[in-house]
């Protein structure tokens, strides 16, 4: 049986209406109207004034975005991340999970967050090893080795990368990623690490320690050189002329068809395309300084995470007094040893993800419920004065 973390009831503002449940369902109203939040990130800043028996409070949230080049080739059917379910079935969070994880976030003074697919499946991304992940439909990523010694397989990596690039770039911060960046804010939150590369967390308005790296650049294998995968995109496009209107064919022609060049849309959001068409008639950019093989910036399986990353890391888990992992099996060891250190030097340590992991045996408290329904509770709980988001 794991232990849990005492639960103490947690205080509350006098007001009749808490600052934090204001804030809270101000937040998750914005996430769920989805004309609301298009609306706070094209104008890039919201203001919520609130009054009560509490001291006025004015809120202000800028979320900034990716700079993602506009036109046709961006434009993605909504329906797109509605066609798996790849969020995995859990009970809604109970009254007492919520106001375990309040008082972690309450009692820590120097609490790191480690978050990981999980809550990047909420957006509509999938994950590996979910029971609806990639791997659950016969997908295998590609390794590090297999990229670095085969034109083919990058020439197939980018293929799919390249025509699925827009409806990647289509996911929105959840919930979950807007709750953490207001905790962030009010300084509940020491230090964020993600294994993600869909930088949907600095869309939401943190900036984490991507200890895998992002999608959103480009590096030289050979020389180092790195830049906005946008322009690669640009790259792309202008060697593969043809590309663009057989993406374009994906939702407004025949997908499957010579037209789309065989390319259909997997149910776990991947692309499928007939060898036929990538192996002759796609074309590799190489780098613009030394015409060098370029790859994502990211760890692929298989490679090792940059040292200064994994240094930095590890240091701010063994300094920690509560180490708290959002969203990940911690299958990777990558992950798992910063959760290690964190508890061999006597922090704290929670995980909430639905499923097990590799840790639960370690852990003070674990919970499974989605990021997305219990973060929010979180912020409605208790009085974590939020101060004004800049």
């Amino acid at each position: 049986m794991l232990s849990r973390l005492p639960w103490h009831s947690p205080p509350f503002i006098s007001a009749s209406t808490s600052t934090r449940e204001v804030l809270g369902s101000v937040l998750t109203d914005i996430l769920q109207s989805s004309g609301n939040f298009q609306q706070s990130v094209s104008q890039g800043r919201r203001v919520i004034s609130f009054h009560g028996s509490v001291k006025f409070v004015q809120t202000s949230c800028r979320i900034s975005v990716p700079r993602v080049s506009v036109g046709r080739e961006t434009q993605v059917p909504s329906k797109f991340l509605k066609d798996r379910k790849m969020v995995p079935n859990a009970d809604p969070p109970s009254i007492e999970d919520v106001s375990r994880l309040y008082q972690l976030f309450d009692q820590s003074t120097k609490l790191v967050v480690l978050t990981g697919a999980g809550i990047s499946t909420e957006c509509g991304i999938p994950d590996y090893r979910s029971p609806n992940g990639a791997y659950s439909s016969g997908f295998k990523p590609i390794t590090h080795q297999e990229f670095v010694r085969s034109s083919h397989a990058r020439r197939r990596y980018w293929a799919r990368s390249y025509a699925g690039w827009r409806r990647f770039t289509a996911a929105k911060p959840g919930a979950a990623h807007v709750a953490l960046a207001s905790l962030e804010k009010a300084g509940r939150i020491n230090f964020m690490i993600t294994q993600n590369v869909d930088r949907l967390h600095h869309r939401a308005g943190s900036n984490p320690l991507e200890l895998h790296g992002t999608v959103y650049s480009v590096i030289c294998l050979d020389c180092g050189f790195s830049f906005c995968r946008n322009l690669f995109q640009d790259e792309v496009k202008a060697l593969n002329p043809k590309w663009a209107a057989a993406v374009e064919s994906l939702d407004h022609g025949s997908p499957g068809s010579d037209k789309s060049f065989g390319m259909k849309q997997r149910p776990d959001g991947d692309i499928e395309i007939d060898e036929k068409f990538w192996e002759e008639d796609f074309h590799i950019p190489t780098c613009q300084r030394c015409k060098g093989t370029l790859k994502p910036d990211v760890v692929f399986f298989g490679d090792n995470v940059p040292k200064e990353k994994a240094d930095k890391a590890m240091e701010v888990a063994r300094e920690c007094d509560g180490f708290l992992v959002l969203g990940s099996s911690l299958m990777t060891m990558s992950a798992y040893r910063l959760v290690r250190a964190a508890h061999k030097a006597g922090a704290t340590t929670a995980i909430v993800n639905i499923g097990t992991t590799r840790a639960d045996d370690i852990v003070s408290l674990k919970l499974n419920a989605r990021l997305g329904e219990i973060l929010p509770r979180v912020l409605n709980t208790g009085s974590l004065i939020i101060p004004a988001l800049e």
